[in-house]
C-alpha cells in the first residue's frame, strides 16, 4: 500500500530519452490539476528494461511512458495489456496496477481524438502509411472506429502482410495492400491519409492525388509543418499535425494514471513551447 504522506510518481523510459517532451507536458498537466504528484526521466538501455520496469513497480510509481525501441520490447513484461498493446505488440503506456504491470498503446486513440473535429470515421475509407507498431495501434483503433476500409502501403511487405492479415480477422473493416513506392498515389474514395511512419523532416515518399475533401494526418513530432502536410495544404486538403496527436495521447496518458482529464488545448501549447525551446 503506498504512503499518503509520499509524493505519486510517473516517469519517462526512453531510448534515448533527450528530446522527448513527455516530462514538460505531464509536469505541465500535473501543475494545471493541482496534483502533488512528480515526473521523473530516465535514459534505458534495451538490455536494462526489464530491471527498470522492475523498478518502477517496487518503488510503487503509478505508472511510466515507454519511447524508442522499448515500445516493442516491453510487451513480454506485462501482466496484462489493452487490446491496442496487444494487436500492435507494443507498450507506450505502462500502469502499475495491484495485479502487476498493464501495458496499453495510447497513440491510436490519440490519432482517432485529433482528427475528431474533421472527420466521422465510421464508415469512410483510409490509406495507412506505414505498418509499425503505431501504425498497427491506429489501424486497430480505425477499425474499432467503424471505417469500412483501410488501404495499407508499407517499405516492409512482410510487415505489410501482417497487419492487413489481423485486420481480416477483425469484423466488418475491408483491408487492403498498396505497392510501396518513392510516389504512393492516394486511392480515389478515400476520406483520411495518415502517415504512421517515423518519416519527418525528409520522408521517403511523396503523396500524389492530394484533393480538398482529404483529411491527412502526420504522426511526426516537428517544430514546423511536414512536407507531407505541407503537400496537403497546397492541394487544399484539412490536415492534423504531430502536435495535435501527442497531446490527445499524452491526455489519455495522464487520465489512465491519474483519473484526470486534462486540458488538451494546454498540453497543444506546452508542446508549443517545448519544441520553440
Amino acid at each position: 500500500m503506498r504512503n499518503s504522506a509520499l509524493q505519486d510518481i510517473a516517469a519517462l523510459l526512453g531510448c534515448p530519452a533527450a528530446g522527448n517532451p513527455a516530462q514538460y507536458l505531464f509536469e505541465h498537466a500535473i501543475a494545471a490539476t493541482g496534483l502533488d504528484w512528480r515526473f521523473l526521466t530516465f535514459d534505458v538501455s534495451p538490455d536494462s528494461l526489464r530491471d527498470a520496469l522492475k523498478g518502477i513497480e517496487s518503488l510503487g510509481f503509478r505508472g511510466c511512458v515507454l519511447d524508442g525501441p522499448l515500445r516493442g520490447q516491453a510487451t513480454p513484461f506485462m501482466a496484462g495489456a489493452s487490446p491496442a498493446a496487444t494487436f500492435s505488440k507494443a507498450v507506450d503506456l505502462v500502469s502499475c496496477q495491484k495485479d502487476g504491470l498493464f501495458g496499453h498503446m495510447t497513440i491510436g486513440r490519440g490519432l482517432v481524438e485529433a482528427i475528431r473535429p474533421h472527420i466521422d470515421v465510421a464508415g469512410s475509407r483510409v490509406f495507412l502509411v506505414g505498418a509499425g507498431p503505431a501504425a498497427r495501434a491506429i489501424a486497430l483503433e480505425l477499425a474499432l472506429a467503424q471505417v469500412k476500409e483501410i488501404f495499407i502501403a508499407n517499405r516492409s511487405a512482410p510487415h505489410a502482410t501482417s497487419l492487413l492479415n489481423d485486420l481480416r480477422e477483425l469484423p466488418g473493416v475491408i483491408s487492403t495492400p498498396l505497392e510501396w513506392g518513392p510516389h504512393l498515389e492516394v486511392p480515389s474514395g478515400v476520406h483520411l491519409v495518415v502517415n504512421a511512419t517515423t518519416s519527418g523532416i525528409k520522408p521517403a515518399f511523396e503523396l500524389s492525388q492530394l484533393r480538398p475533401d482529404l483529411v491527412v494526418a502526420d504522426l511526426a513530432l516537428l517544430s514546423h509543418q511536414s512536407p507531407i502536410l505541407d503537400a496537403a495544404m497546397k492541394a487544399g486538403a484539412s490536415v492534423v499535425n504531430g502536435l495535435d496527436i501527442r497531446a490527445e495521447a499524452t491526455a489519455i496518458d495522464f487520465q489512465i494514471l491519474t483519473d484526470i482529464k486534462p486540458d488538451t488545448e494546454m498540453l497543444r501549447e506546452a508542446l508549443d513551447e517545448f519544441l520553440a525551446a
